[in-house]
């Protein structure tokens, strides 16, 4: 494998050597950041925190008035370019934003609704004049921003979409008419990007502001979790929207609706994080003061192995999410460089680690997921009763393995961009993956290394190689039947989002440890508890896809190479759990 150069490519982490000095890690933020970090965490605990409950309840006029003193801040538009009304923050500090409000509950969801999908639509799609209407007002939060995109016949196949738009009879508008369902922020919203199919057949996206006649809106939803959110269903009926409305070209709304997502999915991942790291402190609090048989619970082995599980996968998640923050912004400066439309860098910068983004969703939901249930289990029955906060965490965290397109279709997503960058040559898999074929007909080299690290480095490009020996097997033996084996494909995901998260922790712990960072050692614990469980999984579900497609001397010579690729040196993960609690226990707080 290669080691990766400056300017890297969507997906090539796979392929390639990446080193510490040319990766980004939370510890890199600048003294600005940190700054607007901590802005955004004296808002969230002065004007969030303490009415979660009036949120939830959905009291008239307050979810707008928080997002009118966000914009206020500044924290609605900061991403947003300078000549329309924003800061023109970059986009790593844009998905630091995310992250630390993302711990605002129901608030989050609306403030993420408004400033990502609700507005970048016409931020990068619109004509000069859309975006001097609307991206000033958006940026400040006069106006509030929505997206209509899901339909009751239509959730994952968004272009099933059946609300059509047909040109009026005088030219100088769009009737439209259909539905739209679990619209964020539809009860208090003034604009909506809205999806339509053109003549019945072209898919299509509109501005569509609130007071347009033929648009009306249901009831609020009432919802499992993020009952704060204002979600309603609209309803469309013979709605003129203005000719001059129309967002982008007639039959490309595809091409909005899904660069859209890309960085949806990032900033998903970037507020699950934030939402992790509050879950875990508001555990950790509650296992430091219950005390049982005469101690703090948090004393108790089994407490202390939850507790620094969360704060390992935290800390990966971190990793895995700066990581690719700064490639994307890397990428969008890289294309400011050749002329292109301001517009079109952020989004060409998204598109091309689409793979990263959607893997990334998958691994901040599902993170933190695991973070509040276990920190329910934590707080015993008490975590069951609405009178402690991490039950609204765990209501509310359901939500993200359904937003911005199912972990399903992520993983799906994640196999099927690399097979597809395969075939039009953006990515070299075959050659890596022809390599390990011959390398499993040779005999293993069970040298050693002594440099640090060496041999958790060993084990993640082992793990690229069971990734490549299965993925090249089963495309040249399924061939075009493959992506229609979705079990086999979201094994060989799970893989790869393994990977991801592995290499993207050990390259934070070992620039943590050249950085004589006083947390390097506790880094390294929770990096070698990570790639030891990896270990574990990657071979099952390696095996799992093996035995779907393989069979006879080709099975056993593939499980037998899994079995090689998979084998993680003996390592105490008890003990490295216990050190990395004890140091939740003396701070009080995550502390990564």
């Amino acid at each position: 494998m290669e080691t990766q150069q400056t300017s890297t490519k969507g997906g090539s982490f796979l392929v390639s050597i990446s080193t510490p000095d040319n990766t980004f890690t939370p510890e890199d933020f600048s003294e600005e950041q940190k700054l607007v970090s901590q802005t955004c965490k004296e808002f969230l605990d002065k004007e969030v925190i303490p009415k979660l409950i009036d949120i939830d309840k959905q009291e008239p006029g307050l979810m707008p008035t928080l997002l009118d003193k966000a914009g206020e801040l500044g924290l609605l538009g900061a991403a947003f370019p300078e000549q329309y009304g924003g800061l023109g923050e970059d986009f790593v500090t844009a998905t630091l934003i995310n992250e630390e409000l993302g711990g605002g509950h129901s608030f989050a969801v609306a403030m993420a609704a408004h400033n990502g999908i609700g507005s970048l639509p016409i931020l990068y799609f619109g004509t000069e004049e859309q975006k001097q209407k609307y991206m000033p007002k958006l940026a400040t939060g006069e106006m509030k921003g929505a997206y209509a995109l899901t339909e009751p016949n239509s959730g994952s196949d968004a272009l099933g979409a059946r609300t059509t738009a047909m040109p009026s009879e005088d030219g100088k508008s769009y009737i439209l008419n259909g539905q739209k369902i679990w619209i964020t922020n539809a009860g208090f919203a003034d604009v909506f990007t809205v999806f339509a199919k053109v003549d019945g057949d072209k898919f299509s996206a509109f501005i569509v502001d609130r007071d347009t006649p033929g648009l009306s809106f249901g009831e609020e939803e009432h919802k499992m979790g993020i009952k704060g959110s204002s979600t309603r269903q609209l309803f469309f009926e013979n709605c003129a929207v203005p000719k001059e409305n129309l967002l982008g070209e007639i039959g490309k709304g595809h091409i909005i609706a899904f660069n859209i997502l890309n960085i949806g999915r990032l900033k998903l991942c970037a507020a699950a994080l934030g939402g992790a790291k509050r879950a875990l402190n508001i555990s950790l609090t509650y296992a430091t003061t219950r005390e049982q048989f005469k101690t703090p619970i948090a004393n108790f082995g089994a407490i202390k192995h939850k507790l620094a599980e969360m704060a390992i996968r935290t800390f990966v998640t971190d990793a895995a999410l700066y990581r690719t923050a700064k490639w994307i912004d890397d990428k969008e400066h890289e294309l400011q460089t050749t002329g292109k439309a301001s517009g079109e860098t952020l989004l060409g910068a998204a598109e091309e680690f689409a793979i990263e983004c959607a893997m990334l969703k998958v691994i901040g939901s599902e993170s933190l997921d695991y973070i509040v249930d276990e920190g329910v289990q934590i707080h015993g029955g008490n975590g069951f009763s609405d009178e402690y906060d991490i039950s609204r965490s765990y209501r509310d965290s359901r939500i993200n393995r359904i937003f911005e397109g199912t972990n399903e279709i992520n993983r799906l997503l994640t196999l099927d961009m690399y097979l597809k960058r395969a075939m039009k040559g953006r990515i070299d898999l075959m050659t890596p993956a022809m390599n390990v074929q011959k390398e499993l007909m040779s005999i293993p080299d069970f040298g050693t290394d002594d440099a640090p690290f060496a041999a958790e480095q060993k084990l993640i490009t082992n793990f690229k190689k069971a990734i490549l020996m299965c993925a090249g097997a089963a495309a040249q033996k399924l061939m075009m039947q493959l992506e229609s084996e979705q079990e086999i494909l979201m094994h060989m995901a799970d893989m790869i989002i393994d990977t991801f998260q592995a290499e993207s922790a050990l390259l934070r712990a070992m620039k943590m440890q050249q950085n004589g960072n006083a947390n390097a050692a506790l880094a390294i614990d929770a990096t070698r508890t990570f790639l030891t469980d990896a270990a574990d999984r990657i071979n099952h579900s390696g095996k799992n896809a093996i035995n779907a497609f393989a069979e006879g001397d080709e099975q056993r010579m593939m499980l037998m190479g899994l079995k090689r690729f998979t084998k993680a040196e003996n390592f105490n993960t008890k003990d490295a759990r216990r050190r990395i609690a004890d140091k939740l226990i003396d701070e009080g707080k995550y502390f990564f």
